[in-house]
């Protein structure tokens, strides 16, 4: 296939994404007042007394209504339409994959959608603590109210931050796949992975409560030893760690095996009778020429 091929192809598939967001977006405009309520539910929980209808948000600009709607329709619409763009997404770059590269692809596209959705709900109850801690750890002492398009902002970022944090075991069952760390070393990287996790954690936690950054990181955490157990067993299909040398350290020198047989003369090379010499030739070269 020429490179015009190529790009005429990469033109095919991202017009027939398009369609599928456009028609995604349409979905996500109808749906948009759904969503928007069940994003209201933290904020709601905070009043206990009240109907969740009747929990009011503060608008400050007169489109910023028209346009957080806009905003969730094509929230909605990236997630219903990503079958459609993932597929050609993968339809443009499977053709350049050999086989195993493809088998692994369907096995982390396979883990990625449940582990971004776990990540997603996981955070969903992580900002109803974080929105009780914020409000009653204020000093104001005055009833608040929440703008409603930096509330909205607010829970898709925790939602999006957590989603994502949750795709790091791939990263690291890849890195094993590949050959590049056996199990044994990821495991002994634990105390250096934890650490990193609570730390990743307490940046973009958007919320300075502890509740937030001590869920992600020991979910982390456990999805680290979670994938470090896949490691251990893709170490043992593969049967590595049970290679000739794989107990010697690098800097020691092997064992040769002591077998050794001797030495004989070898047998007496033939004398060979010397060519003689040519022998000159008394005439010229033009002596035939008459």
């Amino acid at each position: 296939m020429t490179l015009v091929e190529h790009i005429r192809e990469l033109r095919n598939r991202l017009f027939k994404a398009s369609l599928a967001l456009v028609g995604g977006f349409i979905v996500g405009y109808i749906l948009a007042q759904p969503v928007f309520d069940l994003l209201k539910q933290p904020y709601c929980a905070q009043f206990p007394g009240k109907a969740c209808a009747d929990v009011e948000f503060l608008q400050l600009g007169a489109g910023d209504g028209f346009l957080l709607k806009l905003k969730l329709a094509l929230w909605v619409g990236l997630i219903v339409a990503s079958p459609v763009w993932l597929y050609q997404l993968w339809a443009f770059i499977a053709p350049g994959l050999h086989r195993h590269e493809r088998k692994y692809a369907y096995f982390f596209v396979a883990l990625a959608a449940p582990l971004f959705i776990a990540g997603a709900v996981l955070a969903f109850f992580v900002v109803s603590k974080g929105l009780h801690f914020l409000l009653e750890a204020g000093v104001t002492g005055t009833q608040q109210q929440l703008e409603v398009t930096r509330y909205i902002s607010f829970v898709t970022n925790m939602l999006l931050i957590f989603g994502v944090a949750f795709e790091f075991p791939l990263i690291v069952l890849m890195l094993n796949f590949v050959g590049l760390a056996s199990a044994k070393k990821l495991l002994g990287w634990w105390r250096v992975a934890v650490f990193v996790f609570f730390l990743f954690s307490a940046v973009v936690t958007p919320t300075p409560d502890p509740f937030g950054m001590t869920a992600l990181g020991a979910c982390l955490s456990a999805l680290y030893f979670a994938a470090v157990g896949i490691a251990f067993l893709n170490d043992k299909r593969r049967g590595r760690g049970r290679e000739l040398y794989a107990d010697v350290d690098d800097d020691e020198m092997s064992q040769l095996e002591d077998e050794r047989e001797p030495v004989a003369a070898g047998a007496p090379i033939e004398q060979i009778a010397p060519v003689s010499a040519p022998q000159p030739i008394d005439r010229r070269y033009d002596d035939d020429i008459t």
